[in-house]
């Protein structure tokens, strides 16, 4: 009989963890620093842009203990940059780069995190999504607006900025480009827009909705040439549903167009919400399989 009670009871904790929690997402080893694995360096960098007038903007660059100028790095360039920067929370790019191109598992490569622009002349507190409320930010306009315009800030402004004292890679395979959300869209209309540029896409909660329009493109994709590009895709049932159209049912487009459109892709489901707990646990994998 207590046997019984309690099964029942276990049965019923279960679903109310899925209903109202989801699957806990923890972060493996190659998101945690390693004993014996060189560690690379992180600088940050202020950009006032021209192709985007007015806004100033906070970037960070990850260059690896491997680079030695001898040859040029590939390159990964992420939007919202400070969700990725962190060796203690969020992604930890810093950590799981040095412990994956330790490993071989993928390329001595220069991670380039760029903040969203701000309106003002200089900046004031943290930025990122602690940034003080005075400071008006162009986010949506660079993310989620489906032209080629962020691609031109990259190619004009921020690589050859960072080129002045790196060796970057210019081959469009050894480039990559990742992003949260909006920052997704982003990655995915840079690569394109400008398959010439960048040909590995991340997207995590990609907002493939009606926001700028980005809803488009599995109508486009099925619709157009296909592109030399490899895509990752990554979201969960419990994103959001609201006017501008549903996370889930958008992502799920994108897969099902990719797949008819014969694409190089994966798609990664769970049934978290609109954070980077699902994809920061599995992004070491997402990762490998980007650069294999």
């Amino acid at each position: 009989m207590l046997k019984q009670w309690f099964g029942g009871w276990l049965v019923f904790f279960c679903l109310i963890s899925v209903v109202f929690g989801g699957t806990e997402y923890a972060l493996g080893p190659d998101s945690r620093k390693k004993s014996g694995v060189p560690e690379g360096k992180v600088t940050r960098h202020e950009w006032k842009s021209e192709i985007y007038p007015g806004t100033i903007r906070e970037y960070f660059v990850y260059v690896p203990a491997q680079y030695d100028g001898k040859s040029a790095a590939a390159v990964m360039v992420f939007q919202d940059g400070h969700a990725f920067v962190k060796e203690d929370q969020g992604y930890r790019v810093p950590v799981v780069f040095d412990n994956l191109i330790h490993e071989g598992k993928m390329p001595v490569t220069v991670a380039i995190m760029i903040n969203p622009g701000v309106f003002g002349d200089k900046l004031s507190g943290p930025q990122g999504w602690d940034k003080p409320k005075e400071m008006r930010s162009n986010r949506s306009v660079e993310y989620d607006t489906p032209d080629g315009r962020y691609a031109e800030f990259l190619e004009e402004e921020i690589l050859p900025e960072v080129g002045k004292w790196l060796d970057l890679t210019d081959d469009p395979e050894m480039r990559a480009i990742c992003g949260d959300s909006s920052g997704g869209v982003c990655a995915f209309t840079v690569a394109w827009e400008r398959p010439d540029l960048f040909r590995k896409v991340v997207s995590h909660i990609g907002s493939f909705t009606n926001i700028r329009g980005a809803y488009h493109y599995p109508y486009l994709i099925r619709k157009s040439e296909k592109k030399p590009l490899r895509v990752f895709l990554q979201d969960g049932s419990g994103d959001l549903d609201n006017v501008h159209g549903s996370w889930w049912l958008a992502n799920q487009q994108m897969e099902a167009a990719l797949k008819f459109a014969g694409w190089d892709y994966k798609a990664v489901w769970g049934d978290g919400g609109h954070n980077g707990q699902h994809a920061g646990s599995i992004f070491p994998q997402t990762l490998s399989w980007l650069w294999r």
